[in-house]
């Protein structure tokens, strides 16, 4: 199975894989995908500088991208201010009393709060990007749409391709017209930030908009070879795909992933929820105590990104190291009710081509 997009990419197949774990992106490009590592749990640049060495000696040769989080604008209500004067007393005390009563023990006095919270910062984020530059990187993408323009100009300069994320038809056009050379259109279903607009009816309405202009990629709901073969016959080039490489046997960041996979080994289709309480901005997750308790009629309203990052970043660490499947933060797409098994990326990749070309064979017979 090929399309332009092997092409443009240097890869075999049309399944790009973002993940947080360097681990599984370098074995999604190794299997033939493109493997894109989010960099948003990165503090410092020295650190991205090091596991982007281990990914450039572990992809065998292979492309690779990696995935920043970076507004085209740095937020009016924090530029030039500490952003933690910012955030309100009121919902440090509601996520203190809400930590309390689900019986997450605070962390323990070596380990610094907030690790990974820096990366959602503007600043930090340009600090990604100049790393990414001193590496084999083919593909810069940005989780926000649009990243500006001066880092799309030097992205360029340095033979990278940029991606951005669309949730409407009016978004891919801007990215095209700031110069962005690949369109994600991720739907509703997707996990992550992500818009309102299914990807049923997303996807061709993107690819109407600027399919002639830059390849556009489908995500959100995407997890079997039928939902790829939908993807490419809606006119994508491809699929970008994320959730369905969180129960991958090399997904490895702490040991409390493991209460992480069994929360969504355990999770139908229906066990999420898109809400602003994640980053500030829209963003589907899984469905757990956490989630619910920033739904009861006394939870404040969440605040605008980077502010709920920084209000809720000790909260995650917290939550995550306690290991408790039922008090966890984690985003998660739709797709998740069919992720029920630990495989590896290897398996996942080979099953999703399987069922593709068995998806065509049978649509073939039709004709």
């Amino acid at each position: 199975m090929r399309t332009a997009l092997c092409d443009t990419l240097g890869i075999e197949h049309p399944i790009v894989g973002f993940t947080p774990s360097e681990h599984v992106a370098a074995a999604i490009s190794r299997a033939g995908g493109l493997g894109v590592l989010g960099c948003v749990r990165f503090n410092d640049a020295a650190e991205l500088d090091r596991v982007l060495d281990w990914m450039d000696t572990h992809t065998d040769g292979r492309p690779y991208g990696v995935d920043v989080v970076m507004p085209a604008k740095v937020p009016t209500e924090v530029a030039g201010m500490d952003p933690d004067s910012l955030i309100p007393a009121g919902h440090r005390e509601f996520v203190d009393r809400t930590l309390t009563r689900l019986g997450v023990p605070p962390l323990p006095e070596d380990e610094a709060a907030r690790a990974g919270v820096l990366g959602w910062l503007h600043s930090v984020a340009r600090s990604h990007v100049e790393v990414a530059l001193n590496h084999p990187v083919k593909l810069i993408a940005n989780a926000l749409g649009s990243p500006p323009v001066d880092v799309i100009e030097q992205a360029h300069q340095y033979g990278l391709l940029v991606a951005a994320l669309a949730g409407k038809a009016e978004h891919a056009r801007r990215h095209v017209h700031n110069g962005v050379d690949i369109v994600v259109a991720q739907g509703y279903e997707a996990g992550g930030h992500t818009g309102e607009i299914a990807s049923m009816v997303l996807v061709p309405e993107i690819v109407d908009a600027v399919g002639d202009r830059a390849p556009v990629l489908a995500a959100g709901g995407i997890g079997t070879g039928r939902q790829v073969a939908a993807a490419l016959a809606l006119g994508a080039v491809g699929a970008w795909t994320g959730s369905i490489w969180l129960t991958t046997s090399e997904y490895e960041l702490t040991a409390s992933d493991t209460a992480v996979q069994q929360a969504l080994l355990g999770a139908s289709s229906s066990d999420t929820v898109r809400s602003r309480i994640y980053t500030g901005k829209p963003a589907r997750l899984l469905k757990t105590k956490w989630t619910d308790a920033w739904a009861e009629p006394d939870a404040p309203e969440p605040l605008p990104m980077p502010l709920q990052n920084l209000l809720v970043s000790e909260a995650h660490q917290r939550m995550m190291r306690a290991g408790d499947p039922e008090v966890v933060s984690m985003p998660v797409g739709q797709i998740v009710g069919r992720m029920n098994e630990v495989r590896p990326v290897a398996e996942v990749m080979a099953t999703l081509l399987r069922e593709t070309e068995e998806t065509f064979a049978r649509l073939d017979k039709l004709r």
